[in-house]
């Protein structure tokens, strides 16, 4: 088994590639240890000492390091730890897959939010997916979209500029209700 790496644009969290699936489909978010139990493959990467937090897409691993600890010396250890699950035959989660998705809206503005949906799931959704995270709806409140970043999206440093630059325009462009992008925590 070859697992490739890419770098993300947040310098604390690196792409793995087993070169298979890893999810059938949606994502699956890990923000901590403590959050990794229904997955033996984030429980096998959160045991490298250093891994802050672990993202699934459909082929690929997102890992978060600590700021103190430097990726030559964990990126092994975290190569280890796929490859051993891989080949283990376990699943990568436990029971039925966390489907991370966007939040449901009720409300007048509904045809709103099924606009602002289809633009993130075509336009916004692929592209953060190629840089190892992802980014879903969260609510549409007069004229702010309200959105969740997460993987390699959520503490980036250019994550500010992608929201308000990027996505904020995109939205304003084809939905004139939209006024503002703001992050959800």
């Amino acid at each position: 088994m070859f697992i490739q790496t890419e770098s993300t644009p947040n310098p604390a969290t690196l792409k793995f590639l087993p070169g298979q699936a890893v999810l059938e489909s949606g994502t699956a978010d890990y923000p901590s240890p403590d959050t990794a139990g229904s997955s033996p493959l984030a429980r096998r990467i959160f045991a490298v000492e250093g891994v802050t937090g672990v993202f699934f897409g459909n082929d690929f691993v997102t890992v978060t390091k600590a700021e103190n600890v430097a990726w030559e010396h964990i990126k092994p250890a975290i190569l280890g730890a796929v490859m051993e699950h891989f080949q283990s035959g376990e699943p990568v989660m436990d029971g039925e897959g966390q489907e991370v998705g966007h939040a449901d809206h009720d409300g007048p503005d509904g045809e709103i939010v099924v606009q602002i949906k289809e633009l993130l799931d075509t336009r916004v959704r692929p592209a953060v997916a190629q840089d190892g995270g992802d980014i879903t709806f969260q609510g549409f409140e007069r004229g702010v979209v309200y959105l969740h970043m997460q993987g390699a999206c959520a503490g980036c440093p250019s994550s500010t500029l992608t929201l308000k630059m990027g996505i904020e325009n995109l939205l304003r462009h084809y939905i004139p209700e939209v006024t503002e992008v703001r992050p959800v925590v």
